[in-house]
């Protein structure tokens, strides 16, 4: 037995990751087998056919991240494939998004190798050990979470209605939507999860599951070809290193964007020995607005993302260049061994792999992801990503695991607790739950200032004089941040009511 805190998305994920623990698993492979709970029971939320992050920093040892993010399909493809094909479907999720679907939105996904290349590395109970909860609980039956119902219920017509096999996933009993506390069944992913515990990750690429996917590509104008399957290779990358107050963190490096941006806003705010609302509202105005004109365009992520954090690093905010739906697993054991996983398959494509029950992801057609067009990089090319697992270690020996889904509100929310908890030595929950703000940049590029009622956030945005939208009270589009931490109260594990976090301790 190995005692684990682990701050999960939902009770399932948590159920799958105290199990493995309880059964000897460490950190690792309690997070994995939460993460492939969650992306088994979070439908329209995340899904085994995306893409994850696993920032991995063991006892002892360097941390290192394993890439898995998605990346551009189409090699083999004549070029006449490519700069069509994804249907747009307006809707009115936060606030009015339109989301790009249909088979040419979906990219080769990484998450379920990301995961089998940490297990392999870091990891201590069998694979199968750690898919088999996921099976179990898709057949018996799992509870829709409040966000995942909340999104489905905006969607289930417009962007599931497509396809009867994803609509049916994405349907209540009654043929209504979800509701929140509904039991669902998936038992086709359930067969699959079977197949995945025996076979591992090559089931998803030359197994049964990647040839059904690229037959079905094929046949409706998908870009994944067989070639993309077996090329992809997660990344062991080395993790952008910070020192915050007493503590050192490893987080995510580029090409990813969400690791350079929260790196140079806990790299400012450690600047102000008690730092105040007017200058998280500062710092986020100007890092966001260089993401908005930089790395949003960027063809080169990973040089950009370097290039801002030596700007940052030697001359501050001044050396900065003038040019929706992911979930996260936090565990940290009794050894000191920490992980946090941060996995999306964005707002999803509207279908699925045909008899699988897996929904695909829509990454080609995020917006946010593909500010230079539709199918515009080169296939193979990672696409960019807000994700940012953290991991960290203080001075003490305290071991942190922390991380959050939001979209581009992952970096400023993860800012806000870490600036808490890291600087001003905070307690954990409470720097979870405190009132938050994100400098938004609409659709005129002006910045404007959302938040939660708190009248110390209210006085600095009035001082900023920036435009402001106040939320009636904590809501998840700030995020949900999970985190767990070995002290010197021994583990310890916290969840965001803004994201229903389910939190626990094995024994």
């Amino acid at each position: 037995m190995n005692r684990v805190a682990l701050a999960a998305p939902g009770p399932a994920a948590l159920q799958a990751g105290l199990e493995v623990a309880a059964e000897g698993g460490n950190a690792v492979d309690a997070a994995i087998a939460a993460s492939l709970a969650a992306m088994s029971t979070e439908p329209g939320v995340v899904s085994l056919m995306g893409g994850a992050f696993v920032n991995v920093w063991l006892a002892g040892e360097d941390p290192v991240v394993i890439d898995g993010n998605v990346e551009m399909p189409g090699r083999g493809l004549d070029p006449s494939a490519f700069g069509h094909g994804v249907r747009q479907v307006p809707t009115t999720y936060g606030g009015g998004v339109t989301i790009g679907a249909g088979h040419a939105a979906v990219a080769n996904s990484g998450a379920v190798q990301a995961l089998s290349a940490a297990r392999d590395r870091f990891g201590t109970v069998p694979w199968r050990r750690l898919v088999e909860p996921s099976a179990r609980i898709c057949r018996e039956g799992y509870r829709i979470g409040a966000a995942a119902a909340l999104y489905l219920g905006i969607v289930r017509d417009t962007l599931f209605g497509y396809d009867p096999e994803a609509h049916a996933l994405v349907t209540g009993a009654d043929g209504g939507p979800l509701e929140p506390g509904e039991t669902s069944l998936n038992v086709d992913l359930a067969d699959i999860l079977d197949l995945l515990a025996a076979q591992g990750a090559s089931l998803f690429t030359t197994g049964a599951v990647g040839r059904v996917l690229v037959e079905d590509m094929a046949a409706n104008g998908g870009l994944i070809t067989a070639a993309d399957l077996t090329a992809y290779e997660p990344i062991v990358r080395e993790p952008t290193i910070r020192t915050v107050g007493t503590w050192t963190i490893a987080l995510n490096p580029p090409p990813s964007v969400g690791g350079p941006m929260l790196a140079a806003m806990l790299g400012q705010l450690a600047r102000h020995e008690d730092w105040t609302w007017t200058e998280v509202i500062e710092i986020q105005r100007r890092v966001l607005a260089y993401r908005l004109s930089v790395h949003d365009r960027s063809r080169d992520l990973d040089a950009d993302g370097h290039a801002l954090l030596e700007a940052v690093e030697r001359h501050g905010l001044a050396g900065l260049p003038t040019s929706a739906s992911t979930a996260h697993v936090s565990a940290v054991d009794e050894h000191g061994n920490a992980c946090a996983i941060t996995m999306s398959c964005g707002y999803g494509a509207g279908m699925v792999v045909p008899g699988t029950g897996i929904l695909l992801n829509n990454a080609l057609g995020e917006p946010e992801l593909n500010r230079l067009g539709i199918h515009a990089v080169p296939p193979g090319t990672r696409l960019a990503s807000n994700m940012a697992p953290t991991t960290g270690r203080s001075s003490a020996g305290t071991a942190l695991a922390v991380g959050s889904p939001g979209a581009d509100r992952i970096t400023t929310a993860l800012m806000q607790v870490l600036g808490r908890g890291l600087l001003r030595g905070d307690d954990l929950q409470h720097s979870i739950d405190a009132p938050r703000l994100h400098v938004s940049f609409p659709e005129d590029g002006s910045p404007r200032v959302e938040h939660e009622p708190s009248d110390d956030i209210a006085a600095a945005v009035e001082a900023s004089g920036l435009p402001s939208h106040r939320f009636p009270g904590p809501h998840m589009y700030f995020g949900g941040v999970g985190a767990a931490v070995l002290g010197p109260d021994g583990l310890v594990a916290a969840g965001d009511a803004r994201r229903e976090g389910s939190v626990g301790v094995s024994p």
